[in-house]
Formats: C-alpha cells, sequence, structure tokens
C-alpha cells in the first residue's frame, strides 16, 4: 500500500459526539448564574456581595489546597468548585457571617466532592453537602433573616456580616429600621406559613415571584432563575425535565394534601414560588452528576423531589424542605438509575423463575 494512501480507522462508539466539553458546561451554568447572583446583589447590597465572593473564594482556595496535597494537576479550571461557592452562597441568608461561610465552602468541597474522588465522582450535590454542615453548626445564624431593599445597602454591611469568629453579632435593629418596608417580622414566607398561625399575613404571589420578600440571598426572583434555566435548557446543558416534574410535582402534590386535608389552605402557586424551590429545582437537583440518566428515571426523580418538598413544607417541623429532598433523591439516584433501565431493543423480557 502506498504511503500516501487513505487509511481507515475503525474507532470504537460514540461516532457522532457532541462538541460540549465539561468545561464549557461548567462555564455556561456560571454565566447562567450571574444574573441570579446580580439580583441577590440589587436586593441585599453590599452583604450579598461579599457573601458570594467569600464563599466561591473558600471553594476555589479549597479545591487548589486539595489537589496540591493529593499531588494532582489543578482541577480549577473546570468552574465546577465556582459553581458549588455561587450555590452555596445563594442558598445562604444575606447577612450570614462570612467566616461561616468560608468554613462552609470548605466542607462543601472536602466532604462533598474531594471526599468521593472528585467531580463525577460525588454522589451529593456539594453545595448542598456544606449548606447541611451549615445549618447543622449554626442553626440560630442560618435562621436569622433581613428585609430587601434596605436603604444604604449598597454602603453597609448587615451587621452579622462582619462577625468575629464565635462572637456575637451586632443587633440588627438600626439596620432594620432604615428598611423600605412598614414592618418586617423576621420571618420568612415558608416561617410564617409553618409557625405564623391561622392570623400570619403571608407574601402575595407577585412579590414571590419577584423576590420582594426576607428569604436565602437565592430567593431574589423565580422569573431570573427560570429564564437562566431556560437559557441552559435551550442549550442542551441542563436536562428540563428534572426541573419541570419537580415543580409539577409541588404543584399537584400540594392540590392533594389541600384535599385530603382541610387544615391545608395553602395556594400551589404560593408554594411554587416561596423559598428555595426554584433555585433547587433549576441548579441543583439538575447537576449531572448526582441526577439519573435514564428517560424514566428523571420524570421519577424530580416527582420524588416535589413529593418530599412539600412533605417536609407541611408535614414535617422545618419551614422548607429543598435541600433535604435534593439530598435524599440524590441517596436514591442509583436505584431510579436500576430500576428504570430501558430494555435493550430485541432482547426478552426477563421474568422471575417460580
Amino acid at each position: 500500500m502506498s504511503e500516501t494512501a487513505p487509511r481507515l480507522q475503525i474507532l470504537t462508539s460514540p461516532h457522532v459526539k457532541n462538541a460540549s466539553s465539561t468545561d464549557l458546561i461548567m462555564r455556561h451554568v456560571v454565566a447562567a448564574l450571574l444574573p441570579v447572583a446580580g439580583v441577590a446583589v440589587l436586593t441585599f447590597g453590599l452583604s450579598a456581595l461579599l457573601l458570594i465572593l467569600v464563599a466561591t473564594a473558600a471553594c476555589l482556595f479549597t479545591e487548589r489546597a486539595l489537589c496540591a496535597i493529593a499531588h494532582k494537576p489543578s482541577t480549577l479550571g473546570d468552574s465546577s468548585a465556582a459553581i458549588t461557592g455561587i450555590l452555596l452562597a445563594l442558598s445562604l441568608p444575606p447577612g450570614f457571617p462570612l467566616w461561616m461561610a468560608a468554613v462552609g465552602g470548605g466542607i462543601a468541597i472536602a466532604l462533598g466532592k474531594a471526599l468521593f474522588g472528585g467531580l463525577g465522582y460525588n454522589v451529593f450535590n456539594p453545595a448542598l453537602v456544606g449548606r447541611a454542615f451549615l445549618q447543622a453548626a449554626f442553626p440560630v445564624a442560618i435562621t436569622t433573616w433581613t428585609p430587601p431593599g434596605v436603604a444604604g445597602r449598597f454602603v453597609h454591611c448587615i451587621p452579622s456580616t462582619l462577625a468575629a469568629p464565635f462572637l456575637q453579632a451586632a443587633p440588627v435593629d438600626e439596620y432594620i429600621r432604615n428598611a423600605a418596608v412598614d414592618g418586617f417580622s423576621g420571618a420568612t414566607a415558608l416561617s410564617l406559613l409553618k409557625f405564623g398561625g391561622p392570623d400570619a399575613i403571608l407574601p402575595s404571589v407577585a412579590d414571590l415571584f419577584t423576590g420582594a420578600v426576607a428569604g436565602s440571598a437565592g430567593e431574589t426572583s423565580a422569573f431570573i432563575i427560570l429564564v437562566c434555566g431556560a437559557y441552559l435548557a435551550a442549550r442542551k446543558m441542563l436536562d428540563w425535565r428534572i426541573p419541570a416534574a419537580m415543580l409539577a410535582g409541588v404543584f399537584g402534590f400540594t392540590v392533594l394534601f389541600r384535599l385530603l386535608d382541610k387544615s391545608v389552605t395553602v395556594s400551589p402557586l404560593f408554594m411554587l414560588c416561596s423559598g428555595g424551590l426554584m433555585l433547587g429545582a433549576v441548579f441543583m437537583a439538575t447537576d449531572m452528576v448526582t441526577s439519573p440518566v435514564t428517560p424514566l428515571g428523571v420524570w421519577t426523580y424530580g416527582l420524588f423531589l416535589g413529593l418530599m418538598t412539600v412533605l417536609i413544607r407541611l408535614k414535617g417541623g422545618l419551614p422548607e424542605g429543598v435541600m433535604y429532598a435534593i439530598l435524599l433523591g440524590n441517596a436514591i439516584v442509583p436505584l431510579i438509575n436500576d430500576i428504570t433501565q430501558p430494555r435493550i431493543y430485541g432482547a426478552k423480557k426477563v421474568t422471575a423463575k417460580r
């Protein structure tokens, strides 16, 4: 055969490949999170900005340090640590002490990701692992809320933001008095639903949808989160079926509980727009590593998350259930993948022998 003759190369499948890489997908996710983070800063000011920066920096530092300790090349370039930091910050109260956020960022990377072998091997969403640790370690700080739209929020920090480690933060009374609201109860919409009693005045769905309520930094605007999620779905970097199934599950199971239990009067739209549901459904439940891969599995997974969210919110002891719902869902993903495997074309259905 001539030296210049073309050669036929026989390679293993897949023969048609997508041009997207892990790094490219992660960078697009970061880009999609930036508008959400921007609205959080506009709503809560300087404290939200510092919270996002510190949590992200802690995740990046921990990732780089662990790579150096393990004598492995740095993995900062894949942007996964940055995503973990941003999501962790958005799941926290805007006035959360910065030193606690730094601890949470380190835990998220070390225990939520590196412990399992790094990106692609983690069982649970790293950002939620970090938040679960912070909720267990600092329950008071993680349930201390401040109102949105405070005058001077771009000049002054919420007093608890710069609290020294292990010392009590300065009172937020003066900060709250500058709020652009008539009164502030210190409770989120879900806290009012859970503990406010029958006379509690809940925020309107419109306020919840636009983010004009107290809550975590990421509870700013359901509209912006949905738009950013649609951007990722359009680029096929997010499986739209998971958030669709989770939101449909929350809506459907809320209606079911209203029919079965007359004491449940909350609106399904209130459940959809309140708390961290939108952020969790769009950016956390859809984590490619910790979500199912089968067509039936993603619908099953999303509906399970919706059911667990409603159960915890209405019948559990905590006002919010999104974090625990997703972590529980992550735990059963291998089982979901196993029982929802599609039958191979041409293969006979296996039946149990008697």
